[in-house]
């Protein structure tokens, strides 16, 4: 989306928006008086419009004025006459269930948004014969917590109609839908082994070229909402507005990776917006101790082990020449 750059062609534009989300046009500014030196305001930036589609299939809507995932659950919901709690997550311009393409904290503004909707609901019956199912939760920032990959080799791998995408909605018909991914893979790692247990799960809906599909995703993940064509994305927050911003450099998304790949080894989750909130506070801290202090006062509710904290330092202040 090309930002305009004369106003003349301003004025054929949808409004302004801040913190991308559109508002209402504005007043047209007033011929400046003879002699008056008031500086005139800054050019007003168009809205930013996105392309949407149901990943099973429909037509292209448009949407706009979101500065969160729920809002933007709720813009995609109204354009298609649903209710927003039917949409489990949302891919970037892929209609499959590609966990490397999942909408994060950033969107770039070429990027298509895909929302896969609730399909059929399973139950399945799982006896843990060891600590680690297999599983990797992530979640969609409303809800919805969902599996993000399984292990090879797994005890969840053996199950075959258990899939990456579903999302995970009760566990032995406790609800955990609400949950953060954290909690629903703290749930999973402390049932005692040896004593089955059922989930119920919800997978996408599907069209028909993907029935049977039983994706897994690699252990990567890059950085999401990025387009070819641009480095300029929609930052979406868990906290404060939406804001317009550079994409991140190659050393930053290295780094996003690395904590990523820590978030799993150590707390079963993978997080692509929460592993750049983390090297972002790193970034920020004099060294680990530091870095533990923030993450504390921001994410305590995490739980991060001492290790893990020194980990993530030492991934994204390393290179800085090793600073204690």
């Amino acid at each position: 989306m090309r930002r305009a750059g004369r106003r003349g062609r301003q004025a054929q534009e949808d409004g302004p928006m801040e913190n991308g989300v559109g508002q209402e046009p504005g007043v047209p500014e007033p011929p400046p008086t003879e002699g008056s030196s008031a500086p005139r305001p800054p050019r007003a930036r168009p809205r930013l419009v996105f392309r949407t589609q149901l990943a099973h299939g429909s037509p292209t809507g448009r949407i706009e004025g979101f500065t969160n995932v729920k809002e933007l659950y709720g813009k995609i919901a109204e354009v298609f006459g649903i209710s927003p709690t039917e949409i489990l997550f949302c891919t970037l311009n892929t209609h499959k269930v590609d966990m490397q393409k999942l909408l994060g904290g950033q969107i770039g503004l070429e990027d298509f948004i895909f929302a896969h909707v609730r399909g059929e609901t399973k139950e399945v019956e799982v006896t843990k014969t060891e600590d680690a199912l297999g599983l990797t939760i992530t979640d969609n920032g409303a809800g919805y917590a969902f599996i993000k990959r399984i292990k090879e080799g797994s005890i969840i791998n053996r199950i075959q109609t258990v899939c990456v995408g579903d999302s995970i909605e009760a566990i032995n018909d406790h609800t955990i839908v609400g949950c953060r991914h954290y909690e629903v893979a703290r749930m999973l790692r402390e049932l005692p082994r040896a004593q089955p247990f059922t989930l119920r799960l919800v997978q996408p809906k599907k069209a028909f070229d993907m029935i049977g599909q039983r994706t897994r995703s690699s252990t990567k993940c890059p950085p999401e909402g990025q387009v070819s064509s641009g480095k300029e994305t929609l930052r979406l927050r868990v906290q404060g507005p939406a804001t317009l911003q550079e994409g991140p450099s190659a050393v930053e998304e290295e780094a996003a990776r690395h904590v990523d790949d820590l978030l799993e080894s150590y707390m079963g989750i993978r997080d692509c917006e929460l592993a750049v909130t983390m090297v972002e506070m790193a970034r920020s801290s004099p060294a680990a101790p530091a870095l533990a202090c923030a993450l504390d006062s921001v994410l305590g509710e995490f739980a991060f082990p001492q290790e893990f904290v020194a980990e993530v330092w030492a991934a994204v202040c390393g290179p800085r020449g090793g600073q204690e």
